[in-house]
């Protein structure tokens, strides 16, 4: 897998990307606080994935709750793994970079947050928020003190939240953005796992030569080795330039930066 900051920005790189060149368009139009909300959203749904792992950094954002749930979700990664692999498939326990490494989890995600968005935006949106501001945190800062870091991260999450839910106050954060964020933060982490040295199995159940969990990656000279120099020196500087930059041009499209309506931050 790629390091935790690399998928951290490169959900919000890509939640960035989608609505910067989607704003031409009517579903593309969000109001400010909606883009703010998906951007949380996709930033924490980057790390969603790698809850499968129950001795992953991610798995023990908020302690023995998050690494009961990722024990849990292991076991069912492995489970639906051993049933559905073919022959050609590696005989691995399949726990790790299983189901939740799948657009179909990806597809499941985006509707299930979407449904309770459209339930609740007074009590389910701030609980979603809370979730992924955690994990967006947990990702982005992988290397606080491991002693303190989940009462830190409680603590970061609820006041991100809380500002968050202050600002939608009064204009609703959309339901349907809010899902295709998270469908969009998973995607981003299938690609930061597909050009490691492993791949990725994102198209499960689809069988590509004779495998159902066919790890999906470019040419080996393509791809990096997971927090090795390539990672840490090029591809992680560049994804959180670029996040920034079309963070701003997305937002600028939404009116919530005025005063940079004379930059042309992106050309389209």
């Amino acid at each position: 897998m790629s390091t935790g900051p690399t998928h951290a920005m490169s959900g919000l790189l890509a939640w960035s990307a989608v609505t910067a060149l989607a704003s031409s368009h009517p579903i593309g139009q969000l109001s400010p606080q909606s883009w703010a909300v998906g951007a949380v959203l996709a930033t924490g749904a980057a790390l969603l994935p790698d809850l499968d792992h129950p001795g992953s950094t991610i798995s023990r954002t908020f302690g023995a709750l998050s690494g009961g749930l990722s024990a849990g979700i292991n076991v069912v990664s492995s489970f639906v793994y051993r049933t559905t692999r073919l022959k050609r498939d590696s005989k691995r326990d399949g726990g790790h970079r299983g189901l939740t490494h799948t657009l179909v989890f990806a597809i499941l995600a985006a509707l299930f947050t979407t449904a309770v968005v459209q339930n609740s935006q007074k009590w389910a949106l701030p609980a979603l928020m809370f979730v992924f501001a955690g994990l967006a945190v947990r990702g982005i800062l992988n290397d606080w003190n491991p002693k303190q870091d989940a009462l830190m991260i409680t603590v970061v999450s609820a006041g991100v939240t809380w500002a968050m839910i202050a600002w939608t106050s009064q204009t609703n954060a959309s339901a349907a953005a809010c899902g295709i964020a998270v469908g969009v933060g998973c995607f981003a982490h299938y690609i930061g796992d597909a050009i490691t040295e492993q791949g990725c199995p994102m198209l499960w159940p689809i069988p590509i030569m004779g495998k159902t969990w066919f790890p999906v990656a470019p040419p080996k000279i393509m791809r990096m080795k997971t927090g090795g120099v390539v990672e840490m020196a090029i591809v992680g500087p560049v994804v959180t330039i670029l996040s920034v930059w079309l963070g701003l041009a997305a937002l600028q499209a939404t009116g919530a930066l005025p005063f940079l309506d004379w930059v042309d931050l992106l050309p389209i």
